[in-house]
């Protein structure tokens, strides 16, 4: 992909077969844009030195947090700070926008067989 290829990013969910798994649409200053589809309950965990941006792109999700829990749709965003406990959980099927630094696991600070992606997948 060069720097003037327009992304469809509707189109790029539409690829996205696997519930929590992160696929990277661009690159940006160390940063990864990527699609998510969510469904059900991710576990908890946290990042220890990087923040995320979640951005509501179809349907909604809730971020828990321990003492507060947080619903999203689409066009709103959340930032959760590093070191903040979270796990985000959608009754229904929802898409996201996730923007985060390069190469962070998406489990954090667990390893999770279910739900711990494999290296990053470019769409």
């Amino acid at each position: 992909m060069s720097a003037r290829d327009v992304i469809n990013l509707q189109q790029k969910l539409n690829a996205v077969k696997e519930h929590w798994r992160p696929h990277v649409v661009a690159e940006l200053n160390g940063q990864e844009v990527k699609v998510v589809k969510l469904l059900g309950e991710f576990p908890w965990h946290h990042h220890d030195d990087v923040d995320e941006l979640f951005i509501g792109w179809r349907g909604t999700f809730r971020m828990e947090f321990r003492d507060r829990s947080v619903s999203i749709g689409p066009g709103q965003c959340l930032v959760v700070p590093r070191g903040v406990e979270h796990r985000p959980v959608a009754d229904q099927e929802a898409e996201i926008l996730l923007f985060e630094p390069a190469g962070v696991r998406n489990t954090g600070n667990i390893l999770d067989d279910r739900f711990t992606a494999p290296s990053p997948v470019h769409i």
